[in-house]
């Protein structure tokens, strides 16, 4: 018997929904492993749909044209290494989340997902229903136990069962989403299982984003004793060999590169820029527009864009009313320029003299208020939707997750759009993401190096501009104070009393929450955008919009 098996570990990026590409994917990551003399492809979880699929893997003919993939793509592979690769099987009374083995043009083995995520972004309990436990699968001169993602992530029996019922490896096909600090959280989970099992392991992790979510790779392999082997890199595709060889005392992963990642500013900043790229290219999207006050949100927003897509498909539109002021002007100008981006000026006072004379007899006798200021903004928003729908450029919206926790937007107005980018970057960190871009260039940026925020841009107080000498803090807290509060609130899912008792001002606490809980209508009709923490809005976070409970502690 062999003493050594070739693995070909791809570390790709599928598209959700295009089965016939992600198979492509798959036959040209194969012919690649058969150049190599791998004994085995193996592909991340559900690569043959792409993932997170949501209820779409629950339509009949979608998992029947997936299975019918999977059996074509082991026929025309039939001659070369065995393939293993995630996608939906129906054994004709239920669905399962499965990793299929394909070697010699057939279906040699499927092994199903018995733990199945429902917390957070995950419903796969309402998708797939959950296997039975199975053994590991014979593979040459090795036995492989292929724990799917969650089988993996808990201390409970799967792993186990495996290594007693004969498993030598653990291979571990993923489709594990980006938040900040999450290798961390992933390597030691699975060192947890190789200290349990005693068996070398495999984290196979896909790569790109997917909505509001970002698959960041990262694959890494562990040998008996947690000892890390190799580490690939993060959000890079990439197709990699390697040897397992066993010895006296049972097989070991040979040891290969173990590849340098960025800190959280530099992780944060790609899954941004990744996010906004595979959302323009899987929806056919090829330039973006964007309306650019000035401030610090849309300066970042455009830079995010010009390094994802590269300046010349970037349209700054700055949209002036009497109350912007000249900085305003200067920086917008000025960023754009910096950046390479193009730069339009679309003056609104024709149009809002307009509206305010159309509306005039209607809000006679009537006091100015936020609703005339909340004109501005949605004669913006209308105005760059208008230049949206005719040139074919999606609008980005550029609301930082600060303005949409407490509702500090116009919807219909600067809500406009169809991604936001920072939509789960709180103020206070937008403002060290720009100092972190200004001084950072990476080569998977298109946009210039350099300081292209200009720092009188992130050195301004922030304001809306909607009336003479507004401030943000006008209306709210300090944003560091803030953020700290919001944080609490919805990260930590603190009481009241706890953060007072971390030394918040009860009125303040209070009013903040108020905010929260009446923009939940905002944030339902608001744009997707990239998550960055466990707790990003929408599906990480699901609250009523009719809500009439506070907290009284």
């Amino acid at each position: 018997m062999s003493d050594h098996f070739r693995l070909t570990l791809a570390q790709l990026n599928p598209t959700v929904g295009a089965i016939a590409a992600n198979a492509e994917k798959a036959r040209k990551a194969w012919g690649q492993a058969k150049a190599a003399g791998s004994d085995l492809l193996a592909l991340p979880e559900a690569f043959i749909t792409g993932y997170q699929t949501q209820d779409l893997v629950m339509r009949p003919q979608f998992f029947r044209d997936a299975m019918a993939a999977v059996d074509q793509l082991a026929a025309d592979c039939a001659d070369g290494p065995a393939i293993g690769i995630g996608g939906p099987f129906h054994d004709g009374a239920h669905l399962f989340n499965a990793y299929y083995i394909l070697h010699g043009g057939k279906v040699a083995a499927r092994v199903l997902k018995q733990r199945l995520p429902n917390f957070t972004v995950f419903d796969e309990e309402r998708q797939f229903t959950s296997a039975d436990p199975q053994g590991p699968v014979a593979m040459g001169p090795i036995r492989i136990g292929i724990p799917i993602c969650e089988d993996a992530w808990h201390g409970e029996d799967v792993c186990e069962t495996l290594a007693e019922s004969g498993a030598e490896f653990l291979l571990i096909p993923n489709g594990s989403p980006y938040y900040r600090r999450k290798f961390d959280v992933r390597v030691n989970h699975m060192v947890a299982r190789v200290v349990e099992t005693g068996l070398p392991l495999i984290y196979l992790n896909m790569v790109g984003g997917q909505d509001d979510q970002v698959f960041d790779g990262g694959s890494f392999a562990l040998n008996p004793g947690g000892e890390l082997a190799f580490r690939m890199a993060t959000f890079d595709e990439e197709i990699r060999h390697f040897d397992l060889n066993r010895a006296d005392d049972g097989w070991c992963i040979a040891p290969g590169a173990i590849a340098v990642h960025g800190d959280e500013w530099e992780q944060d900043y790609r899954a941004m820029v990744e996010s906004l790229r595979d959302y323009m290219s899987k929806t056919g999207f090829k330039q973006v527009l964007l309306g650019l006050s000035g401030g610090i949100d849309s300066a970042i927003v455009a830079t995010i864009a010009a390094d994802a897509l590269g300046p010349e498909n970037v349209r700054c539109v700055m949209l002036p009313s009497e109350y912007t002021s000249q900085s305003s002007l200067d920086d917008a100008k000025d960023i754009a320029q910096r950046l390479g981006c193009t730069y339009d000026f679309v003056p609104i006072k024709e149009g809002r003299d307009a509206i305010t004379n159309t509306l005039a007899p209607l809000f006679e006798g009537t006091t100015p208020d936020v609703t005339e200021e909340n004109i501005q903004s949605r004669l913006r928003g209308l105005l760059l939707m208008a230049l949206s729908n005719k040139t074919g450029a999606m609008l980005l919206t550029t609301g930082n997750k600060s303005e949409v926790a407490v509702g500090y937007a116009t919807i219909y107005g600067d809500m406009s759009g169809g991604y936001n980018p920072i939509k789960d970057l709180y103020k206070t960190r937008v403002f060290e993401q720009c100092r972190w871009r200004n001084a950072n260039h990476r080569d998977w940026m298109k946009g210039p190096e350099g300081e292209v925020i200009p720092v009188s841009i992130i050195d301004k107080p922030p304001s809306a501009e909607l009336r003479p000498d507004q401030k943000d803090e006008d209306s709210l807290p300090p944003y560091e104070v803030l953020d700290a509060i919001l944080e609490g609130l919805i990260d930590d899912e603190k009481s009241v009393a706890e953060l007072v008792a971390d030394g918040f001002d009860r009125a303040t606490v209070k009013k903040v929450e108020h905010l929260i809980f009446i923009s939940e209508y905002k944030r339902f009709q608001s744009a997707p955008g990239t998550r960055l923490t466990m707790r990003s809005f929408w599906l990480d976070r699901r609250y009523p919009i009719v809500n009439r409970w506070r907290d009284e502690s």
